[in-house]
């Protein structure tokens, strides 16, 4: 037998045969099948590849039938292939590198599609990547239409190059677990939220303003109206006006509903201290208590919304 013809794998009937139901949970569950390219797993068969001096290479996961390609260099007119038509079958079951010097020469291979017709492999060489549960889910391999063998430091090499597909899929998983996590957390926040709005809206009698870098607690019973200015709103109290950075629609959730309105799209006011309406409008008294203000401060009514005021006031 010729250098190019010598077979330097284990025959298949020393290969060890998962639990194939087990090996698929595993393989899905880095649900990486069918997902774009990433470039660290590129850079990896690239780097196979020029180590092996071959002109494809492959890091190929083995699904129920197929196997599918998530990193490709050289064979980019495949994605994937009928799992019976893989060399990778074979080499993820091996204890070491599983190399076919020239497929034609080896009974198990020269019959293959991938051999007999395009792209005409000769040569393939894989290093199986194994899961930290022991499971096979594919190999990093490099293929050639040449018939070769590798040296002794290119398989140690393949073998480095497994290792670190299977700490990008680790790291991977890890990264996809962490976002699941920090998702259903946001979801249970955003739960907890809306229970608590739920709970309290119509009694929140306060809200803090930033004022001068720190939080003043502002009573909204004292609160007058609201007017919009620009990226801007001013809060005006019997005593004091804040200007805090805020949007309108912001500021109206935090409001009792039932204690506000919105008039304008550049205010709101609170419903008890309205003294008169006179046409498009509204006089507000902004003084302490049951001292109403001789000159009360008018505001705008915007066409859109003097209906739903109306409704809210007590008329006869």
């Amino acid at each position: 037998m010729s250098p190019a013809a010598k077979i330097t794998r284990p025959p298949v009937s020393a290969l060890q045969q998962p639990n194939e139901a087990e090996r698929l949970e595993v393989l899905r569950n880095y649900q990486i099948l069918d997902t774009p390219p990433e470039k660290a797993f590129d850079d990896l068969v690239r780097l196979a590849a020029y180590i092996c001096g071959t002109s494809v290479s492959l890091v190929s996961l083995i699904d129920a039938e197929r196997q599918w390609f998530k990193a490709n260099v050289g064979l980019t007119q495949y994605q994937e292939t009928h799992r019976d038509a893989a060399f990778c079958q074979y080499a993820m079951l091996s204890n070491d590198v599983f190399e076919v010097a020239d497929a034609t020469q080896d009974p198990l291979f020269r019959q293959n599609p991938m051999v007999i017709a395009d792209p005409n492999i000769r040569f393939y060489a894989g290093a199986a990547l194994i899961s930290p549960e022991g499971m096979p889910l594919g190999t990093i391999c490099a293929l050639d239409t040449e018939p070769r063998t590798l040296t002794e430091q290119q398989r140690d090499a393949l073998r480095i190059l497994a290792r670190e597909v299977v700490a990008h899929l680790e790291l991977r998983r890890a990264r996809l677990q962490l976002e699941m996590e920090q998702q259903k957390l946001e979801g249970l926040l955003r739960m907890a939220n809306n229970a608590a709005e739920s709970m309290f809206v119509g009694s929140r009698n306060e809200i803090f303003v930033k004022q001068d870098h720190k939080l003043v607690r502002v009573h909204t019973e004292d609160i007058r109206y609201v007017e919009a200015l620009g990226d801007y709103v001013n809060i005006y109290t019997s005593r004091e006006r804040y200007t805090v950075y805020s949007t309108m629609k912001e500021l109206e959730a935090k409001l009792p509903a039932r204690e506000f309105a919105r008039i304008h799209r550049k205010y709101i006011v609170c419903l008890d201290r309205i003294t008169a309406i006179e046409g498009d409008t509204i006089a507000v008294d902004t003084g302490r208590g049951t001292d109403r203000q001789a000159n009360p401060t008018t505001v705008p009514i915007g066409n859109s919304y003097k209906a739903a005021l109306l409704n809210r006031l007590n008329l006869i």
